[in-house]
């Protein structure tokens, strides 16, 4: 196997000497973020997607042509559709992608948000990069997204892929994420009876700061009165400015952290408040990995296989969440029974082994060389 790709978190590199020992050649690149951001306005001059020029690098593109060139390769697996500019257009036919979600309706969501001027940017990249997107798609030997609901927003847009796309579902490791493992408590101590609420994610990701700030602001500033031993930390790495600014006495922002499984394992609740949700969320599965009950945003539990009130609770507004909250803090019982039952849904339908095999019918590798 041969491996290529971008490394944009200093923390990510520790795992590089690893990933290497799995590959025959391995090519890792690191991003610096305010360069690749000068770099992507050329988007707004060249006429095209500025994700793609964030991503553009011409030792990457050296790096791809020449293991495509020295080497039988049999196909190319490509995760996230920019991706696709480093394969050359006569390889196109033996290319897999892997878009997960649609970004390009993302990045119309974040317009809605945002005040002009970086609405109509972000008007933009959606409109380009839906038009590189469909050029992928229908260039592509075929194309997978993260549920059936992504794969139909798509088909919306882009009619003529449905023969070429497919649903490929996320999977979690049920063994890493596994509640049998004891961990010791992430938690202050010294306050008995503490309801720790929980939300795990990347902290420089735009969903995931709307969605604690919007938390903070309407559910937790609510429940605190009331449930005032309630604690409210936000695991993660490279929280910005307006995530910092949260901190208080009784929310907690950790930064990057080792391991989330403790946070996950000792949490009174998991949530995931998000507000712009493409796909599915691993944060979720990996929370009901660990058997923990865990009150979502609706968009966030639809894109599950999942029972609504079984196997997690679901919620839209702030009183949605506060009064599903209090409901754990009050039934213990009935908490510990979802979260055992998020646990056998995992293991049902979420293992990587099973969703992955999907690959196998696509790929045609060369048995004996195994290139891609």
């Amino acid at each position: 196997m041969y491996l290529g790709t971008f490394v944009d978190d200093p923390d990510d590199e520790k795992y590089v000497p690893f990933v290497r020992t799995l590959c025959k050649k391995s090519y890792f690149e690191k991003i610096n973020k305010n360069n690749s951001k000068i770099q992507s306005l050329w988007g707004l001059i060249k006429g095209n997607a500025l994700t793609l020029n964030y991503y553009n690098s011409s030792i990457f593109h050296d790096w791809v042509k020449s293991v495509v060139r020295d080497n039988r390769i049999d196909a190319i697996v490509i995760f996230s559709s920019v991706m696709a500019q480093f394969v050359s257009k006569d390889f196109h036919s033996r290319m897999l992608v892997d878009f997960v979600d649609v970004d390009s309706k993302k990045w119309n969501e974040y317009a809605d948000k945002k005040p002009f001027p970086l609405s109509w940017i972000y008007r933009r990249e959606s409109s380009y990069l839906l038009s590189y997107e469909k050029y992928v798609a229908l260039s592509a030997k075929h194309s997978f997204f993260v549920t059936e609901n992504e794969r139909n927003i798509f088909s919306d847009y882009v009619p003529e892929s449905i023969s070429k796309t497919s649903a490929l579902n996320n999977g979690v490791d049920s063994d890493f994420f596994c509640p049998n493992v004891l961990f010791p408590v992430p938690f202050d101590t010294s306050v008995e009876k503490l309801t720790q609420i929980v939300f795990t994610g990347a902290m420089d990701y735009w969903p995931n700061i709307d969605a604690v700030v919007w938390f903070v602001e309407n559910v937790f500033s609510v429940l605190i009165k009331t449930y005032p031993n309630s604690r409210f930390y936000i695991v993660g790495r490279n929280p910005t400015q307006a995530v910092l600014n949260l901190n208080s006495k009784t929310i907690f922002i950790t930064g990057t952290v080792d391991d989330v499984r403790p946070y996950l394992q000792h949490a009174t609740v998991v949530v995931a408040p998000l507000r712009i949700a493409r796909g599915i969320q691993n944060k979720v599965l990996e929370a009901m990995a660990m058997a923990k009950p865990v009150i979502a945003s609706t968009a966030c539990v639809n894109a599950i296989d999942t029972l609504d009130g079984v196997e997690i609770l679901s919620a839209e507004t702030a009183m949605d969440f506060i009064q599903r909250i209090i409901f754990i803090i009050n039934n213990k019982k009935e908490a510990k029974s979802i979260g055992n039952s998020a646990r056998s849904n995992i293991l049902k339908k979420y293992s990587w082994e099973f969703h992955l095999k999907e690959l196998d019918k696509y790929l045609d590798i060369n048995v004996a060389g195994n290139n891609l």
